[in-house]
């Protein structure tokens, strides 16, 4: 398993994938375990919750990264919603797609309470967005990938079949 949570004495860079999960569509950031700089990458179609995970896989191939952070939409008392465990179902079914290709690219979840909320504040004091509706679900998830930078020992490992030994023996 990757160790980049817990330790950042890696000399070479390597790109962390931020998530913003939504029913309708998922926001993108990538970031850089060296500089912990985020950037919008992309907004992702969502089919109720369901990626085109032909697509996603292959950007995780093709942008090689290296460790990617689900947002956990957490109400504000900390309590799970619906869109909670919906999360949570999205991530454990990303690491074990990941698992099924081999790739040991680990998953992890984060708190994202309030993270769209800056993301829209930003926007707009940036002069990024001009209506309310404006779509703002990358600068979301660099807004959680700049969270997670700050505050890595508060990631939560996924997990996947491979981390089970017993996992396909009889």
């Amino acid at each position: 398993m990757n160790d980049m949570v817990n330790d950042n004495t890696n000399d070479s860079p390597e790109l962390v994938l931020a998530l913003d999960f939504g029913v309708k569509k998922m926001g993108m950031a990538l970031g850089n375990s060296i500089t912990q700089d985020a950037r919008p990458f992309d907004i992702l179609a969502m089919d109720n919750g369901q990626p085109d995970w032909d697509n996603l896989l292959g950007i995780i191939d093709v942008w090689n990264i290296a460790m990617i952070v689900v947002g956990l939409p957490l109400n504000m008392d900390g309590t799970e919603s619906m869109l909670t465990k919906r999360a949570k179902k999205f991530a454990r079914r990303l690491a074990h797609r990941l698992g099924e290709r081999h790739s040991d690219v680990p998953v992890y979840f984060y708190d994202e309470r309030l993270t769209s909320k800056e993301a829209k504040q930003m926007a707009w004091d940036l002069g990024w967005i001009k209506h309310e509706t404006d779509p703002i679900d990358d600068l979301a998830s660099c807004v959680l990938l700049n969270s997670y930078f700050n505050a890595p020992s508060l990631a939560v490992y996924v997990g996947s079949y491979h981390d089970n030994p017993q996992k396909g023996k009889a």
